[in-house]
């Protein structure tokens, strides 16, 4: 059984990883479901209260990082309240329509139209905050990145030294 818990694992930190890079997937949150699935498996050993409390802080830190490196990027270039919203939905949106091209494309495109049209169509505006949402959403991701890993460290650590 203890096979079967690191390929599902193991499997579930490579999706995650993945889902980071190319947000269709919930990359953190995968990374704790396959914490969570090898202690099911494994009866939770050498899991403690903390570990597994951490972890799930580190989750809900993804989604802060993900919405406050959009909101750095936007505000850092005199975007409006519009441009951080259209960063947001050009990413969902953006990886839908575009596939892995979304990922960089749907940022930019959806804070750059967004302020162009709260800006009352000032181009340069525009294009400095699309500019803007990018770096934070990259930004962000290489954080989310640091921190995926950290948590599979952590995990590691546990799972090889009880």
């Amino acid at each position: 059984m203890e096979i079967l818990a690191w390929i599902l694992a193991g499997l579930s930190f490579l999706v995650g990883i993945a889902g980071i890079i190319l947000p269709v997937l919930p990359g953190v949150p995968l990374i704790f479901v396959g914490i969570l699935l090898y202690g099911l498996l494994t009866g939770f050993k050498g899991f403690t209260w903390t570990f597994i409390l951490g972890q799930g802080a580190a989750v809900a830190l993804s989604f802060l990082i993900d919405y406050l490196a959009t909101a750095w990027g936007v505000s850092r270039q005199g975007g409006s309240r519009l441009a951080l919203w259209g960063g947001m939905l050009g990413l969902l949106f953006g990886v839908l329509l575009l596939g892995p091209w979304g990922v960089i494309l749907g940022p930019f495109l959806g804070s750059f139209l967004a302020e162009l049209l709260a800006s009352r169509f000032d181009l340069y505006r525009a294009l400095k905050v699309g500019w803007g949402s990018l770096l934070g959403f990259l930004g962000g991701t290489f954080i989310k990145l640091v921190l995926a890993f950290t948590m599979i460290g952590w995990f590691l650590w546990v799972t090889m030294h009880p």
